[in-house]
Parts: structure tokens; sequence; C-alpha cells
């Protein structure tokens, strides 16, 4: 009954948190686990191995370091070898930082770890001890997460303990569940898109007409061509802007950051000019006055070294102008 109350409250628990938009990976997030583990207790001596529960929570620092606190319980171990058969005790608390490989939203991310523990079992009585023998161990780690959704993971590794009393190893393979929530989701702010104004003309003798234009620059998450909402607005406004002058008419231009090949990269920067046309032809411009081209990974605004360079250079772009009476 009461490993069924824990597995219900765990699941509701992911079940909620996985109910809300705002909850996303990247730096900045909270990621909580329960995890069960097989331990392999090889550092001490006439000890059973056992399988212990524990729970986790890790903090990322960055889009892939989290550093994580860990509390695991000794639970069905034994002394064993002629030593009584007595039941055995511990708890185990660590502290460890993750190493996450590929990108945020990436549905598998095999990581490694490092890190400290403290841990405390019952002696074996038979071996003329009492209380706890209290350790500290080094630990090392490696293992895969497979983000089922944006907030909820599973994650499979194996873990070895070093005892520094003795210099003897514990391994321990795992397997957990968890959420993620609250960071960036990898995401880089885009630059803002100036409002349209008008472009002063020197003073002439005769009336000239001022040129006005208005600006398009859309940003893409990794291997996307879909249009988010937070650009709907800016989109509306260059809408608006070509309807109040209808001889004007437009060319989206579409581009990549450099990872992946020229040809895929080129037809993604098609999609994404695309999404952007129609998005505009569903304001209210005529198709026939917007072109979409898309340059693949051509024509980089940022480094494409790093992820926020390679994340200014995912966009689509676009200039309209007109002459105002």
């Amino acid at each position: 009954m009461k490993l069924k109350n824990t597995l219900g409250i765990a699941i509701g628990s992911f079940v909620a948190a996985t109910s809300f938009g705002a909850l996303a990976q990247g730096q900045g997030a909270v990621e909580g686990e329960l995890f069960y583990k097989k331990q392999y207790n090889d550092s001490v001596n006439h000890v059973e191995d056992g399988y212990n529960p524990g729970a986790s929570i890790g903090y990322f620092i960055t889009d892939d370091v989290s550093i994580n606190f860990a509390y695991d319980k000794t639970n069905h171990t034994r002394s064993n070898d002629g030593t009584g058969h007595q039941k055995l005790q511990g708890d185990n608390f660590g502290l460890n930082a993750q190493y996450h490989f590929g990108t945020v939203g990436d549905a598998l991310r095999p990581y490694v770890s490092g890190g400290v523990a403290h841990k405390s079992m019952t002696n074996v009585e038979a071996d003329g001890h009492s209380g706890r023998d209290k350790s500290t161990f080094l630990t090392a780690g490696a293992g895969v997460k497979w983000y089922i959704t944006d907030n909820l993971f599973a994650r499979a590794g194996v873990e070895a303990d070093y005892k520094l009393d003795n210099g003897r190893w514990d391994y321990a393979p795992t397997v957990g569940l968890g959420v993620n929530f609250g960071g960036s989701g990898g995401k880089v702010a885009p630059a803002p898109v100036p409002a349209p104004a008008p472009i002063a003309e020197p003073e002439p003798e005769a009336p000239i007409a001022e040129v006005v234009k208005v600006e398009l620059d859309v940003k893409f998450d990794f291997d996307k061509a879909v249009v988010k909402s937070q650009y709907l607005p800016d989109i509306k406004n260059v809408a608006q802007f070509m309807q109040q002058y209808p001889a004007t008419s437009t060319t989206v231009n579409g581009y990549t950051d450099s990872v992946g090949t020229d040809a895929y990269n080129l037809k993604l920067s098609q999609r994404r000019a695309d999404s952007v046309r129609q998005a505009l032809v569903q304001q209210g411009v005529s198709a026939g006055r917007v072109d979409a081209v898309g340059h693949g990974k051509a024509d980089p605004v940022a480094t494409n070294a790093t992820d926020e360079g390679r994340a200014l250079n995912r966009r689509v772009e676009a200039v309209v102008q007109a002459q105002s009476n």
C-alpha cells in the first residue's frame, strides 16, 4: 500500500507539472526526479547488494550543465557470509554536476556526471562493530535522459562510487522518472522589430514624397519552420502597412544556421520563408505581392560557433518600402 501511494503521488505530480505551458528546459530550469537503483555494496564486507529508492533535485546553470542534490535510502540489504543475516539500514546524500550532450529540445540527451557523496550504513554486529559506518565517496556516472515531453523525462544510467576510506568501489545501475520546469527553453530573445517610422528627407523647394518602410525579423527554433505566436503581432503590423500602401510588394528571405547539409538547409530556409509568406497572406495581403526565397545558411548575421549566434541566424527577414504623399 505504501508503494502504491508513493507511485500515485509521483504520477499525479508529473501530470500536473507537464500541464503548465510556461515550463521549459534549458538554463534556469529545475529538474526533480524519483529514481530506483540496484546497489552493489562492494566497498564493505559481509553485506548483500540492495535496491535503493531515492529522489534528486537539480538546477541548470547553463543549457547543458546542472547541479544536483540526491538522496537515497539503503533498502533490502542484509549481512551475509555467516553474520546472522542482520538487516542493515543506511542513508546516502550526494552532490554532483551533470553535463548533457546534444541540444535543448532533443528527445534523447546523454549525460556524464561527477561529484561527492556521504553515506552511512549500519555496521555488521557479527564483525564486532555497532553503530554506523560513515564514509565519503567520490562519484562518477553516465547515462541518457529521454524527454517524453518538454517537461517529463525518463532516465537510465549507471553510477560508480569510490570510497576514500579504503579505495574500493560501489556500483549502481539506475532508472528514474522526473519533471523539468522553469527554464529558458534554449531560446535567445529576438532582437526587437522597429515600428514603422518615416525617414526624414532634406527639405526640398518643391514637395517631395517621403520614403517610409517597415522591417520584419522572425526567429525560428532549431530544425523548425513554424512561425511562433510571439511574432504574429509583427507580421500583422507589416500586413497593415502593405494594405495602407497597396502598390507595395516584398520578398521574404529565409535563412538557417550552419548545422546540417547545404541541401537540407536550403529546403528548410524555403519552408521558413513560405511560412512567413503564408502568415502575411492570412492577414489580408494578396499572394501576388509577396515572394518567398530560401537562402540556406548563407549571409549569417552572427557567428555559428555558439548557440546564441546560431539562434540569431535561424531567421526570416523582409523589408517593405513606400512613398508617403
